[in-house]
């Protein structure tokens, strides 16, 4: 029942036209586990259609290894930036919802409550 009335508050959206448009022909996911810590394929990253980047792991002084390309960024809730400035213009925020509190967070960000 929450799912189904948290549904109908949110505006029904399409995927932005930008990435509608991409064929994505080449797509990379990157974790946040470190293992690219020292790689140096930041550059080899950067060249894949969709960047996918998982959780909050930082790019910012890390783009040797992990790349500064992101076409969607995945978090739970608890990992979504605190600051408008700290989501990147042409990527696409995925929020991953599936406990009782990550649906209480995303109807408090549609009302414009505090949660």
């Amino acid at each position: 029942d929450k799912l189904k009335n948290l549904l109908e508050l949110l505006p029904e959206h399409d995927l932005p036209e930008d990435l509608k448009s991409k064929h994505c022909k080449r797509c990379v996911v990157v974790g946040s586990g470190g293992i690219l810590h020292g790689s140096e394929l930041g550059h080899l990253l950067n060249q894949f259609d969709i960047v996918i980047r998982l959780n909050d792991a930082p790019v910012q002084g890390y783009t040797d290894h992990v790349g500064n390309k992101t076409t969607i960024r995945m978090t739970y809730p608890e990992g979504a930036p605190l600051s408008e400035h700290e989501y990147p213009p042409a990527s696409l925020f995925v929020a991953v919802l599936f406990k009782s509190v990550d649906f209480n967070w995303l109807q408090a960000i549609v009302k414009n409550e505090t949660l």
